[in-house]
């Protein structure tokens, strides 16, 4: 069974932290009826979705992928690469805690979920201005002893590493190629999105469907191409919020 962490957006999201883009206003409504329409895209794919409450003190709190790296063995709770973020990693442990045992990094190493994507037993992650080589070389050391190799690579003008490619499967890669050196990607068959729609690279495994962004259909196309079964969802609010579909979930199979 695959399983979905989410949290419902905080009344603050208004107040999210941003570090690409300017500031534009969210609809927190609409915001509202966004994120109610992605949980149900991921239950109409047969992913079992656990929502917890709106944590309103932080603004950030909805995009609850940072918090932990998922293995299958165990969760890793990450230190958040912001100081505003800090406390959102304790607010979710309990309920990561009934499906993964946890272990933790500590400051000053940080990394964030979004910095990390794994394909089986192989673990991509890139330094940015969450993830620093400290809370890599931490990663590294927790993930080892159970077979995972962990790779570091660069990225380019983006927020996390799934900003710029996100798995399609643990062979295949949805990348856009001017965010990230993919030279490190050998052995993997690499998809890329849309000429015009460089943030489409960020999609939601669900259950052998993938999950994207419906601002993005040219790409849309392209994996479906390829043989995927896609389902689009309107996410646009989250966008303003410099975020992408894998943001908002923890997903964990289970």
């Amino acid at each position: 069974m695959t399983i979905a962490i989410t949290r419902t957006p905080a009344a603050s999201i208004a107040k999210c932290e941003l570090t690409f883009i300017d500031r534009v206003a969210i609809d927190y409504a609409k915001a509202q009826a966004q994120h109610k329409a992605y949980c149900e895209a991921l239950e109409a794919c047969g992913v079992k979705v656990v929502r917890l409450p709106a944590a309103d003190a932080l603004p950030d709190s909805v995009f609850v992928e940072d918090t932990a790296i998922i293995l299958d063995e165990v969760a890793i709770i990450t230190p958040m690469g912001i100081a505003s973020r800090r406390p959102e990693p304790a607010l979710i442990e309990a309920d990561i805690a009934k499906f993964r045992p946890t272990v933790h990094i500590d400051l000053p190493a940080t990394i964030e979920g979004g910095d990390v994507m794994r394909l089986g037993k192989a673990i991509f992650v890139s330094p940015s201005t969450r993830t620093n080589i400290a809370g890599i070389e931490a990663l590294r050391a927790l993930a080892a002893p159970y077979g995972y190799n962990v790779t570091a690579v660069t990225l380019r003008d983006c927020l996390h590493l799934k900003s710029a490619c996100t798995a399609l499967d643990d062979h295949t890669i949805l990348v856009n190629s001017a965010g990230v050196d993919t030279d490190l990607f050998e052995g993997y068959k690499l998809i890329e999105v849309a000429a015009d729609e460089p943030g489409a690279a960020n999609v939601v495994q669900a259950n052998g469907s993938i999950l994207l962004n419906s601002q993005y259909p040219k790409t849309g196309e392209i994996i479906e191409q390829h043989g995927y079964r896609v389902c689009a969802v309107d996410t646009s609010e989250f966008t303003k919020a410099e975020a992408a579909m894998t943001c908002m979930s923890l997903i964990i199979e289970e």
